[in-house]
């Protein structure tokens, strides 16, 4: 009798909770709903895709380094072939993380919702626009191809100093080619991505730089050298 009734407490206590969840979270899905709705409405996916695909630095996947592929979905997206759109796993590790931290920092994004954020969505971290991602990310995941997808994210992402896409990124910083670039580029090219103005490779180069000239300024200033050298 006693098990029972503490079985029964339990139990009502999940569905308490279970309902508090909903309330709270109810409000969140509809208005994100209502955004995916409202983005495709103006623009079907149709549409941005062609004229992403019409753009003259648009580069087929079959002409991208498979270093560069590899390395972006090790990185990026590890179960990328494997989800249909979203990561169950990799949202419920962010959450853990976004609930210790007291706030939204990580949003466990597959390179398919990336991509929906390109094409469609500001970077604003809202919970209603991470809930029209997710929707749009199912959507395209509906509409096209596994190599499809990664073949236009790779033609999207931002890259640092006005690059958007693998052919403009690979012929600024390196003069080549995407299928050219060799693994050492590839790398540096795809750790751009976490932040692009501060991780492309001419900003990973002065950076590495700065310590060597802080060195030389301080010695010529032990010597009493500053300010009568070049």
């Amino acid at each position: 009798m006693k098990y029972r009734l503490i079985r029964r407490a339990l139990l009502g206590i999940v569905l308490a909770g279970a309902l508090a969840i909903g309330l709270i979270t109810a409000p969140v899905l509809a208005t994100g709903y209502h955004m995916y709705r409202e983005a495709i409405e103006e623009k079907p996916i149709e549409d941005v895709v062609e004229e992403i695909q019409g753009r003259e630095s648009y580069i087929p996947l079959d002409q991208i380094s498979d270093d560069f592929k590899e390395m972006i979905i090790e990185t990026e997206d590890h179960r990328f072939y494997y989800h249909l759109g979203f990561d169950p796993i990799a949202i419920a590790r962010a959450t853990c993380y976004n609930i210790k931290a007291g706030a939204y920092i990580q949003g466990g994004s597959t390179i398919t919702q990336q991509l929906s954020k390109n094409l469609y969505f500001d970077f604003e971290k809202r919970m209603e626009r991470k809930v029209a991602e997710l929707f749009m990310a199912v959507q395209l995941e509906v509409m096209y191809t596994k190599e499809e997808i990664l073949e236009l994210y790779c033609n999207v992402i931002y890259f640092g100093e006005g690059c958007y896409g693998i052919r403009d990124a690979a012929m600024h910083y390196y003069s080549c080619t995407p299928e050219k670039l060799t693994k050492e580029e590839a790398d540096a090219l795809v750790y751009t991505i976490k932040c692009p103005a501060k991780y492309n490779p001419h900003a990973r180069a002065k950076q590495l730089h700065e310590p060597e000239q802080k060195e030389e300024t301080a010695q010529k200033k032990s010597w009493g050298l500053l300010g009568i050298m070049p």
